[in-house]
């Protein structure tokens, strides 16, 4: 018989807040073209992109991460103190090592939280719900803080005509902490290895280090190009709305919910085309209100999901209960989905 006594946690978990930071530059796509051969018509029928944000030499990933995660953590009613965890995902901090949390959880006033990074590329956010969902119900952290962050700007090739325009900058955090009731439904997640070079990062590190630069890719000036993410579009496109669709209703089921019990959708806003034809696909009734933050924010990954939501809720086009299906899919390829209450 174990000797170990039991987990003290609430018996349920919830997101009690939300918050964003967009960096203050706005990018139309009349930017982009300046290094494409295309037009603002074809990147808006492709990807339903007007704008997007880049971060300036201040906003970094620990910087953008502090202005959401301080607009949570009041959202939520508490205080920095109180935060036992702090996740954050990202692909975009730089440093190998510290983890940019410890940075975040120093700054924010936390009292020494538990703090790491995650990396699961657009489905970052889902990863780190899922985490600080068993970590409030396990015992081992009252409230978790959750961030998506990414600074993409800085992985863009804005010679690649097929990503130069698809890539903003952002953060989105929120908090989780006890719930009486269910609020966070099981999560349905999973990857595909298999497919992991559909999405990728042009040139490994290392390949860096030796100074051979005779197999590494150049700028039209003939200068080294620092490594960015690639993806073979076609494949994502199809990936995306036919096995997300599938994991999409999987998260349903498991809640124990169908598409007529939604208020809200909020999926990863890779594409308007993708979320557009995932609606379809789901057969989503006309009162459910569709996240289509991409238009103006861009694809920001681990971010976009969190910056959505945030959004939603300020502008009142979804609101405080309401229920909302989530779903993050990318890089790996990884996918998370799951049934929140939001805030």
């Amino acid at each position: 018989m174990s000797k170990i006594k039991p987990s003290k946690g609430a018996p349920y978990a919830r997101i009690l807040g939300v918050g964003g930071y967009r960096p203050t530059r706005v990018v139309p796509n009349e930017v982009i073209l300046e290094r494409i051969d295309s037009s603002d018509e074809w990147i808006r029928s492709r990807s339903g992109i007007e704008t997007r944000h880049w971060a300036g030499p201040d906003e970094t990933v620990a910087a953008m991460s502090i202005e959401a995660a301080g607009k949570a953590i009041a959202d939520a009613g508490i205080t920095a103190e109180r935060i036992g965890a702090v996740v954050v995902s990202t692909v975009s901090h730089f440093s190998q090592t510290p983890a940019v949390a410890t940075e975040i959880a120093d700054k924010l006033g936390t009292d020494k939280a538990a703090a790491f990074d995650i990396s699961a590329g657009c489905a970052g956010f889902g990863y780190g719900l899922t985490l600080a969902k068993g970590m409030v119900v396990e015992g081992s952290a009252e409230y978790v803080l959750v961030i998506g962050v990414e600074r993409l700007s800085d992985l863009t090739d804005l010679e690649d005509r097929a990503t130069a325009f698809l890539f903003g900058d952002g953060a989105g955090a929120v908090v989780v902490g006890p719930s009486q009731e269910p609020a966070i439904g099981p999560t349905v997640w999973g990857s595909e290895g298999d497919k992991a070079d559909t999405i990728r990062q042009t040139v490994p590190w290392d390949r860096f280090r030796s100074g051979d630069t005779s197999e590494l890719p150049l700028d039209r000036a003939g200068n080294v190009k620092f490594p960015a993410i690639t993806q073979e579009g076609q494949a994502v496109f199809r990936w995306a709305v036919f096995e997300m669709a599938k994991v999409a209703k999987e998260a349903l089921d498991a809640a124990g919910l169908t598409p007529d019990d939604l208020d809200v959708f909020i999926p990863h806003q890779a594409n308007v085309r993708i979320i557009d034809s995932m609606v379809k696909t789901l057969k989503l009734p006309e009162h459910v209100t569709v996240a289509r933050d991409i238009r103006t924010t861009g694809n920001t990954s681990a971010a976009s999901i969190p910056l959505a939501m945030e959004r939603l809720l300020a502008t009142g086009e979804a609101k405080s209960g309401d229920t909302a299906l989530v779903i993050g899919f990318g890089a790996g390829l990884v996918y998370a989905a799951t049934v929140v209450t939001l805030p």
